[in-house]
């Protein structure tokens, strides 16, 4: 079952979603293959920190987060990757690496690919790595309110 915390949200605010299960999946392009979604309509959540604060990248899976373009876009002194040990605990409820993209749900500051912004929906772990959310990309952008940033290598 999806994250609980993500589901109560997602019913507060109407908003329509479907779960897609799967079988285990664990890199982004592994989980988009086996869902049968796009690979640039599966939003993976990349936790990075930000002068030390952690936050959420959000980008394609079919790309790799630029963290010097994450660097200039905030105008930081130092990003990076955030260690699992570093994030762990702060998404209760989550596997590890399968948290969704909501970090507005666990005060984290969300910074989002535009290239997502693409495509009418997107689709992101929901808490597991054998279950996903798909969702309107409008209502994802209205309910987290992500700095929406040139993010991707891709891009």
């Amino acid at each position: 079952m999806p994250a609980q915390r993500l589901m109560e949200f997602l019913a507060d605010h109407h908003v329509k979603f479907i779960t897609i299960s799967h079988s285990p999946a664990f890199t982004a392009q592994e989980i988009a293959a086996t869902a049968h979604i796009p690979g640039k309509q599966l939003a993976k959540t990349v936790v990075v920190k930000i002068d030390g604060k952690v936050a959420l990248a959000v980008l394609s899976a079919l790309d790799m987060v630029s963290l010097e373009g994450l660097k200039k876009a905030t105008g930081a002194e130092m990003v990076e990757l955030a260690s699992e040990e570093e994030f762990s605990d702060l998404f209760p409820g989550c596997e590890v690496g399968a948290m969704p993209p909501f970090g507005n749900l666990w005060d984290l500051n969300v910074f989002v690919d535009q290239r997502l912004r693409e495509d009418e929906h997107i689709a992101f772990n929901a808490g597991s790595f054998t279950e996903l959310v798909q969702l309107s990309y409008s209502d994802f952008e209205s309910l987290v309110h992500p700095t929406v940033v040139r993010l991707s290598t891709g891009n």
